[in-house]
């Protein structure tokens, strides 16, 4: 089956010697960095990546990819091992399910309520104060104010509220 994957998802397969020189792989190479450059200039007359995320042109990039990429598949055109070819014999495998059980929801609630009776409350404040104002100020590298935030046992969803509030929240916008 891995032999079967890498002869079709790789490409390897395309080529007499894919590994007899490097003129193939600098093929290869030389034509990811022309689409790479091309699409860098497409980025740019958008005005830079802001101004193209906000006109949703990623968005529409992803949309678009992924249509042709589905077409591709449900047309035999790109071959997904076990999805389009050589699909299993049938026989069902089974993935065991993780299922929390209410006991060890209420154990994690309690261990988090812990934490916070014991913490420095006001030391938390102050870390994530400073992880706000970093977070408003450009170029800064939060990793810093993060790391000084979990070592006074703030919580993700504390963490992640500070920088929603300083930041805002990213909506896509509707791709017609």
């Amino acid at each position: 089956r891995t032999q079967q994957i890498i002869a079709h998802e790789s490409g390897v397969t395309n080529t007499v010697d894919p590994l007899g020189g490097s003129f193939f792989v600098e093929a290869l190479t030389d034509e990811m960095e022309r689409q790479a450059r091309t699409y860098f200039r497409q980025i740019d007359e958008h005005g830079g990546v802001l101004p193209a995320l906000e006109e949703g042109f990623f968005q529409r990039e992803i949309t678009e990819a992924a249509v042709r990429y589905q077409r591709e598949v449900e047309s035999r055109r790109r071959i997904i091992v076990g999805v389009n070819d050589y699909v299993s014999d049938g026989t069902q495998r089974s993935v065991p399910i993780l299922e929390m059980d209410v006991e060890g929801y209420r154990r994690q609630v309690a261990r988090l309520a812990e934490v916070r009776r014991t913490r420095d409350s006001r030391a938390v404040t102050q870390r994530l104060g400073e992880l706000g104002r970093a977070a408003r100020r450009e170029n800064t590298n939060l990793m810093a104010p993060l790391l000084a935030a979990v070592n006074e046992y703030a919580t993700l969803q504390e963490m992640m509220d500070v920088l929603r509030e300083a930041w805002g929240v990213y909506e896509e916008p509707a791709i017609l």
